[in-house]
């Protein structure tokens, strides 16, 4: 990641600049817990993501630096609000604001960076970037109400899951890509890169999931089971629902529908030894797979290298 983020290096820098001076607020508690998640790090994947567009269709711009620190807050407020709902206690390995400042302020200031995110929109000033980021976040929320309903329910089916992950995680990487080729006025590009985001969201929220059972807490940041004790039915146990013993799934539904993580041992080697391990890193192979091809209309470039590498790196990270 650092090779890859050192060929938008002064773009790069220059996003976190603008983040830090976009964060600015008359109110110190909004600052305060806005630095705290912002400062948390994470891979700023979506921002890096614009940036790659922007170099492999053209130039990246001032607008593009804009649109990737939208894309950043976005997705920092949409962390916001998860970990309130989930009531978690830990995120990237550190306390959680909701878990250090409480529950109101969380809420209150995820939606201080949605409001900043658009007017950072209205003044890059282009209709088209507003109605697709407007559009976007609309999703996201559906796709976290869509999981939140879903939770605790054992008979969520793959189509479902996947309508999940596509609203609350995928659309933002599309719309990270998408952005840029709009600012760029490279109508042509649009929809390949929208595709490319897309696919590749799936594949990394699909790794996310596989990672709730084989990650080491000490690189994802939390622990093994999270999902499991929320009753969130992600692939890996859908898929023992559908393929396992008849004890692996009476197990596992147990689990879901009275969201423990009581048994978690056991439900770790069901999904190991069922093959739902196997068969969510093949899906995922296949999203990156289509996130490759989408970006075949492109010219070879360093930036469209990168972007072919980030497939990769999708798939091996551990964290």
């Amino acid at each position: 990641m650092q090779q890859i983020r050192q060929i938008v290096g002064s773009e790069f820098a220059a996003v976190n600049d603008f983040i830090i001076e976009q964060l600015h607020s008359k109110v110190p508690l909004v600052e305060n817990i806005g630095h705290y998640i912002v400062d948390a790090g994470g891979k700023r994947l979506r921002p890096l993501l614009t940036l790659l567009c922007a170099g492999a269709i053209g130039k990246a711009e001032r607008q593009h630096i804009q649109l990737a620190a939208v894309i950043e807050f976005i997705h920092t407020a949409t962390l916001l609000h998860d970990d309130v709902v989930d009531i978690s206690a830990l995120r990237r390995g550190r306390p959680t604001a909701n878990a250090n400042w409480g529950n109101a302020p969380s809420v209150l200031v995820g939606d201080f960076l949605y409001s900043r995110a658009f007017q950072i929109l209205v003044e890059i000033g282009s209709l088209p970037l507003m109605g697709l980021l407007s559009g976007t976040t609309n999703t996201v929320a559906e796709g976290e109400v869509l999981q939140l309903s879903r939770a605790g329910n054992a008979d969520t089916d793959e189509a479902t899951y996947f309508d999940v992950i596509r609203s609350k995680t995928a659309v933002l990487f599309g719309a990270a890509c998408e952005g840029a080729a709009i600012i760029s006025d490279a109508k042509q590009h649009q929809k390949s890169l929208y595709d490319y985001g897309l696919n590749l969201g799936i594949a990394f929220q699909l790794i996310d999931d596989i990672l709730d059972y084989e990650g080491d807490p000490e690189e994802t940041g939390k622990n093994i089971g999270d999902d499991l004790a929320e009753g969130k039915p992600t692939l890996p146990l859908i898929y023992v629902l559908q393929n396992g013993s008849a004890q692996q799934q009476e197990l596992v539904r147990h689990a879901i529908s009275n969201k423990t993580a009581e048994q978690l041992d056991a439900i770790v080697n069901a999904v190991t030894t069922s093959g739902a391990l196997a068969y969510c890193r093949q899906s995922a192979e296949h999203y990156t797979q289509a996130a490759l091809n989408a970006l075949t209309p492109l010219n070879d470039s360093p930036y469209h290298s990168a972007l072919e590498r980030l497939t990769t790196i999708a798939l091996s990270r551990r964290s």
